[in-house]
Order: C-alpha cells, then sequence, then structure tokens
C-alpha cells in the first residue's frame, strides 16, 4: 500500500448506501475511472476504512467514511509518433479529432504503434489527462478500430472528469450513421438491452438479459433510407457500452453491413469492417459551459457504399 509520502491524492467519500458492494459503488462514485482501475486499487490496498484495506466484495455501512488513494499516473512508455491528425477542434482543455477507419484508439497487445494515443502524444505532448492511465492518456472515450468518427480528448483532469461525468450522465451527445442488413419496417425505435461480456466467446459482447455483470444500454435508432436487403440509419447512444451499436443491431436481427463479429460468415469484404461511422458529438465545454457541437461528413467508403446500394439495389462483393 502506498504511504503518505508518495505521490498521488487522497480523496474522503462518505458511503450513503448500506449493504451495496464496495467495488460497485466506488465504480458510481469515480465514474472518470475503469473497472479494471478501482479493482486495483482496491487490491492494491488504496482503499480503506478506518486504516484497515478492503476487499472489492465489502458490503457499505451507512454514514462510514472510505479512505481512498490515487496515486499520480506511472510515467508513459508509448512513443509519440508523428501521424498526421485531423483535428476540427482545439483549445487548451480538449480536442475533437476525426478518427479514420482502421486506426486503433489507444495501444493494446498487438498494437503498440500507429494508435491515435501515439499520434496525440505527438501533437500534444505532455498536455493529455492522466486520469485512465499509461496507455490511455487523455481518452475520454472510444471507438472501435474499423468504425470512424469523432472522438473527444481531454488535455488534463477538469476537462477529463467533467466530459466523464456527462456521459454518466447522459448529456454528451453522440450520433452515429450505419447501414444494417435487411429491410428494418418502423421509421425510428429504441433498443434497451444489457450489454455483457459473451459467455463463451471473450473478445465479443452479447445482450445478456439476467446477468449480473451485464451493464444497461439504451440506442434510439432512425430510419433515413431503405435498399433491396439493407437499411440505412442514424443512430444515438443514450449509454456507450462496448460494441453497443454492434451488438444491439444484431439482436435485432439486422447487424451491420460488414461486420465481421456480429454479421453473417460471408463479409462483405470492400467495407473493411463495420460501416459504421461517428457522425455528431455535442457537449457542454468543461470550462465555459457552453454548448459546443461538431459533425463530420460520412467517409468515402461509406459514400460509395449508398452510391452501390441506390444504384443497384444491393451490394455485390467480388
Amino acid at each position: 500500500m502506498l504511504n503518505d509520502k508518495e505521490a498521488g491524492q487522497e480523496i474522503f467519500l462518505q458511503a450513503q448506501d448500506t449493504d451495496l458492494r464496495l467495488d460497485k459503488w466506488l465504480a458510481a462514485q469515480l465514474p472518470d475511472m475503469s473497472r479494471s482501475a478501482i479493482q486495483n486499487l482496491i487490491s492494491n490496498g488504496m482503499v480503506t476504512l478506518e486504516g484497515k484495506a478492503l476487499s472489492k466484495s465489502t458490503k457499505l455501512v451507512f454514514g462510514k467514511e472510505i479512505r481512498v488513494w490515487i496515486p499520480e499516473p506511472e510515467s508513459l512508455d508509448v512513443a509519440a509518433e508523428k501521424i498526421p491528425l485531423d483535428i476540427l477542434y482545439e483549445d487548451a482543455d480538449l480536442l475533437v479529432v476525426n478518427k479514420p477507419k482502421g486506426m486503433v484508439v489507444h495501444p493494446a497487445p498487438g498494437n503498440y504503434t500507429g494508435t491515435l494515443v501515439n499520434a496525440l502524444l505527438d501533437h500534444c505532448g505532455e498536455s493529455l489527462s492522466g486520469i485512465n492511465g499509461i496507455l490511455r492518456p487523455g481518452i475520454v472515450h472510444r471507438i472501435d478500430k474499423d468504425t470512424s468518427g469523432l472522438l473527444l480528448v481531454a488535455k488534463n483532469d477538469m476537462a477529463h472528469r467533467d466530459l466523464a461525468a456527462q456521459i454518466q450522465a447522459h448529456s454528451l451527445v453522440r450520433e452515429y450513421r450505419a447501414v444494417v442488413y435487411g429491410k428494418i419496417q418502423e421509421d425510428q425505435g429504441t433498443v434497451e438491452a444489457p450489454i455483457g461480456r459473451h459467455p463463451v466467446e471473450r473478445k465479443k459482447m452479447a445482450v445478456r438479459w439476467g446477468s449480473a455483470s451485464a451493464r444497461k444500454a439504451v440506442t434510439h435508432f432512425y430510419v433515413e433510407e431503405r435498399f433491396l436487403g439493407f437499411t440505412y440509419l442514424r443512430l444515438r447512444l443514450e449509454t456507450g457500452r462496448t460494441h453497443q451499436i454492434r451488438v444491439h443491431m444484431a439482436s435485432l436481427g439486422h447487424p451491420v453491413a460488414g461486420d465481421p463479429m456480429y454479421g453473417p460468415k460471408k463479409v462483405i469484404s470492400k467495407l473493411h469492417g463495420q460501416c459504421l461511422h461517428a457522425g455528431l458529438l455535442g457537449f457542454l465545454h468543461p470550462r465555459t459551459g457552453k454548448y459546443l457541437e461538431f459533425t463530420k461528413e460520412l467517409p468515402e467508403y461509406f459514400v460509395n457504399f449508398l452510391s452501390e446500394l441506390r444504384q443497384k439495389g444491393g451490394w455485390k462483393d467480388d
């Protein structure tokens, strides 16, 4: 356990709940920290009650004061790389970046170079928040490798905490465009189905009714255009779970076109992954409180796909 002389931040939280597990309660109290980061704090003895380290399964007692010690982020080992960035907005607190299809957001096994984080380290230097740890500096939320579109990046911890709180409160606006398989009859609809880790295939997520580990997930969709065998959608996220749109649309029997994980076995190879674009992002600026909204037009691959569908009534793969 860290002692008081080591660098870090000490915070005190008063329990307002009874019989709730410590790890679940802390996740709600510290929305800008990932669940794995919170688990690490607990397992390393950094969460205490009256000087005694607590376990993740500890049940809360109303009115008791919980001490949490959050160490300073470790020095970053990920290398800065001079990779061009499509920046729509930047100031001293944040950036709005358009991520191209095929770029990984943050380093992970097998992808320690060429990521958005590598590019951000070159562009911003040390001016990135450290809340999400050494491999995800500045990353407030993420989109999948083969999803294109808008991302928020925090340059300091104040901005990161504020933007994360907006995500937690469902007030940050995230709107996507997608082409899905099949003809959706309704002009609009809502999918409200909990998402958790797939019970067998650990790289996948799934709708998990009745699972204690699954988290609430809500996606609103609006039909923009219908084709033979496909539907073009606008989708708005109320929550932001891993693979949320891809899982929810697949659960309706309308997986995202080109999706190799949740779609049919015969993949539309020309799309090089799911036809999904994060085209609109709206939020309150963490310092000024002013509402900002940004849009990014559909990328070329998406435009070409729609053109093919309009001309031929369906997509033909080689």
